[in-house]
C-alpha cells in the first residue's frame, strides 16, 4: 500500500491513496466525534489495521504496547464507527469523524483527552479537569 515511486504532486494533489507509513510502519490516525468535533483518541495504524476499518467501518488500531492489531470496543463494546476518513496533504496521517457507541478512553471518559494543562502551572499541579 505504500508506495514510495509516487511523485509529490500526485501523492498531495492526485486521486490515487497512497498512505505514508513511518519507517515502523504506521502512520498518525485522529479520532474525532462526528457530532462535537472533539478529538476522542489519537493513536497509529499499520496497513493491515487501516484496511480492516476500511473494510468493517469500524476502527481498528496497531497498538504499539501490545504489538497487535487492536478493534477500537473488542473488549468494552465501545466501538467507533467510522463515518468520514479525512487525508492530510502528504497522506501520513488521518483523521477519522466517528459515531462511538460510549466512552472512549479505556479510564471510561469519554474522550482520551480528558485533562487540559496549565502552561504556567509547576507540573506536579498542572494538570486539571477538561470541562473547568
Amino acid at each position: 500500500m505504500n508506495d514510495n515511486s509516487v511523485s509529490r504532486e500526485e501523492r498531495e494533489s492526485g486521486s490515487r491513496f497512497v498512505p505514508k507509513f513511518d519507517s515502523n510502519g504506521l502512520l498518525t490516525a485522529v479520532v474525532v466525534d462526528v457530532d462535537s468535533k472533539d478529538v476522542l483518541v489519537v493513536a497509529f495504524m499499520n496497513a493491515e489495521a487501516l484496511a480492516r476499518t476500511r473494510e468493517s467501518g469500524n476502527v481498528h488500531f496497531w497498538s504499539r504496547s501490545r504489538g497487535r492489531l487492536w478493534l477500537k470496543g473488542e473488549t468494552s463494546g465501545n466501538f467507533l464507527k467510522v463515518e468520514k476518513m479525512l487525508v492530510d496533504c502528504d497522506q501520513d496521517a488521518l483523521v477519522i469523524h466517528a459515531s462511538p457507541d460510549g466512552p472512549t478512553c479505556h479510564t471510561g471518559a469519554r474522550s482520551c483527552f480528558y485533562r487540559r494543562l496549565d502552561p504556567d502551572a509547576d507540573d506536579a499541579s498542572a494538570l486539571f479537569s477538561a470541562s473547568r
